[in-house]
């Protein structure tokens, strides 16, 4: 494995800077003459359908893809130093076998998701990825609430589905103390 073949993942809840903080992490690479691609799940239909958009309405063209062994397919045709990959949490159970090959390929993979539902509980093979990933960074939000650190993402409408897109009109982050309260 190179040096430049390693998996950076950013995880936190909603409103935590996920999606901001993984835009900055690939333009510095780009400004470093690195090819990077960039990929999102085709259920993410939130504000672009080909760019990956952070709540504070930065961008960064994006491929929309299916499901995870897509961007093995992609990456196999087209040449990539660093893939980005927003809202990892969405995607299907092979994510982590398709980020464990592409890092043994020398591509840097760098990834952001929730890293727990609005259940609190685990998000997809969120936690697979952090085993895997060489460094991870959890990020915090503000509470909505309180206005302390948030680590938890609420749900303020009553649907039950696990997979419900949304923003500030149906979640809000919130602490530890506010969001038991619910």
């Amino acid at each position: 494995m190179s040096e430049a073949a390693r998996f950076t993942l950013i995880t936190g809840p909603m409103f935590s800077g996920k999606t901001t903080t993984l835009i900055r992490l690939l333009q510095e690479a780009q400004h470093t003459g690195k090819i990077i691609v960039v990929f999102k799940p085709k259920k993410d239909t939130r504000y672009a359908l080909d760019a990956i958009v952070s709540h504070n309405a930065v961008q960064l063209k994006a491929i929309s893809i299916p499901n995870a062994q897509a961007i093995f397919r992609y990456i196999s045709q087209n040449p990539a130093q660093v893939v980005g990959i927003d809202e990892a949490q969405f995607f299907d159970a092979e994510l982590p076998n398709v980020c464990a090959q592409l890092r043994k390929n020398g591509v840097h993979i760098i990834a952001a998701g929730l890293n727990k539902d609005y259940k609190a509980q685990p998000f997809g093979t969120i936690p697979q990825l952090i085993t895997l990933a060489d460094n991870h960074t959890e990020l915090l939000a503000i509470c909505a609430q309180c206005g302390a650190k948030a680590a938890y993402t609420y749900r303020k409408t009553s649907q039950k589905a696990t997979f419900l897109l949304g923003e500030k009109e149906s979640y809000e982050a919130r602490c530890k103390a506010c969001f038991k309260k619910h």
